[in-house]
């Protein structure tokens, strides 16, 4: 079965939802998953229930700090990227797993923490039997035009803009 390139991306609620959806899904076929975090370090729900599959894997390459503006970026932040693409590369490179999402990569390439070249060149490593899974907001056109598949997912409405916290069980 051959493999592709999937982008979610856009401004909605639901992109590391859906490619977390898939990983159950993959999970459920005894396919063996990777799940690379980019600038991500809270705990989150989602990571209680994945870890205990023996074929998932779950490494974070972020701290507990959201990043809101480029002036905030941190060195540790930067370094911890660099962490995060060069264990991806390895990883694609391995053919060790069925299924690789890179969650949130677009955001670190908005932090200027990883470089689009850099995520093509990830996209170029991708065997014909290893699915990869980008996400994040603003995917760059560059990706979204080599990717075989990209959904973008559009806030009409969010009641986090109502002062509403994320909320365990929902958000987080």
């Amino acid at each position: 079965m051959k493999a592709y390139v999937q982008v979610y991306t856009g401004n909605g609620k639901g992109k590391t939802t859906a490619s977390l959806g898939l990983a159950i899904r993959a999970l459920g076929n005894d396919w063996t998953v990777l799940l690379c975090q980019f600038m991500k370090g809270q705990n989150y729900g989602e990571l209680k229930s994945l870890s205990s599959f023996k074929n998932m894997t779950i490494r974070r390459f972020g701290t507990g700090t959201f990043i809101r503006r480029l002036e905030n970026v941190q060195d540790i932040d930067r370094k911890l990227a660099r962490e995060g693409y060069l264990f991806l590369k390895e990883a694609l490179r391995s053919g060790k797993y069925s299924l690789i999402i890179a969650d949130e990569i677009f955001v670190a390439r908005r932090f200027e923490l990883i470089s689009t070249e850099e995520i093509l060149e990830l996209m170029s490593l991708k065997s014909e039997k290893t699915e990869l899974v980008l996400t994040g907001r603003h995917a760059p056109e560059e990706i979204i035009e080599k990717a075989d598949l990209v959904t973008e997912m559009k806030e009409i409405k969010h009641y986090l803009k109502q002062g509403v916290k994320a909320r365990e069980g929902v958000e987080r």
